[in-house]
């Protein structure tokens, strides 16, 4: 198994893997955290690790997202100018605080690609991307810490 294979390098394999995991790699970073945290990791090394993982790979969707152009969308994906223009519009109205919505599963790289996409103000989007992520995984942590602690 990948989760596995990457905590046995650590750290270093869960900072990666949560890089990855911000990508397109169809795996867990959730997994990962819970895997070093009942491995014994200390909790706060091992949610700022796979916290900044985690938000260096949505970073680089928000960048994959920003080489975009509305023209390829309507020619290679035959999505209709209207929807373009209708997405346009809400992520002008919500702007960088969709970013929070970057830690959900399999939508949140979606969403940093498409702020990236829609030229959302990067320094904003990776300050609420950076918040979104790190409150997901203090909540597994203190969430596994509850659990441990009752068994």
């Amino acid at each position: 198994m990948v989760a596995e294979w990457l905590l046995d390098f650590g750290y270093v394999g869960l900072f990666f893997g949560s890089l990855l995991a911000a990508t397109i790699f169809p795996f867990s970073s959730d997994v990962l955290l819970l895997g070093m945290l009942i491995a014994g990791g200390e909790p706060v090394t091992t949610v700022v690790v796979a916290t900044l993982g985690n938000w260096l790979g949505g970073i680089v969707g928000y960048w994959m997202g920003r080489l975009g152009k509305l023209e390829w969308l309507e020619r290679w994906f035959r999505v209709k100018h209207e929807t373009i223009v209708r997405h346009q519009a809400k992520v002008e109205r919500w702007g960088a605080l969709l970013a929070l919505l970057t830690w959900t599963p399999f939508v949140g790289d979606l969403f940093a690609i498409v702020l990236g996409f829609y030229k959302a103000k990067f320094l904003p989007v990776a300050f609420w991307m950076l918040i979104g992520k790190c409150g997901r995984y203090v909540c597994w942590a203190l969430l596994e810490g509850v659990i441990t602690y009752n068994l």
